[in-house]
């Protein structure tokens, strides 16, 4: 007889679907270029904006979406908004791409 699991099927679903959305968001070379900057440090758009060739409407739809599926979140100082990111998840996941990717 086969083994049984003590697995939560449920829970395990669950999970896949929580990864899955994270690798979606990743799959961009910009967002994900985005993430790695952002893994360092809090930056406004105008920051990012000096870091990454993007136009600023490009750059704002991507950090729009990472908003969107909450990889980042943002504060406001007076009229600028500084974008972070949201989920110590992503930190772990970025900087093992870096780990790999970057050496």
């Amino acid at each position: 007889m086969p083994k049984q699991s003590n697995i939560d099927i449920a829970q395990m679903r669950e999970n896949a679907t929580n990864a899955a959305a994270l690798l979606k968001a990743l799959s961009n070379e910009n967002r994900l270029l985005i993430l790695c900057y952002l893994g360092e440090q809090e930056m406004s758009v105008s920051q990012l904006n000096t870091e990454i060739d993007l136009s600023q409407s490009s750059l704002s739809q991507h950090l729009a979406r990472l908003r969107q599926d909450g990889l980042v979140k943002t504060r406001r100082e007076s009229q600028t908004i500084y974008y972070s990111i949201a989920d110590s998840n992503v930190v772990s996941v970025i900087t093992h791409l870096q780990q790999t990717f970057c050496p």
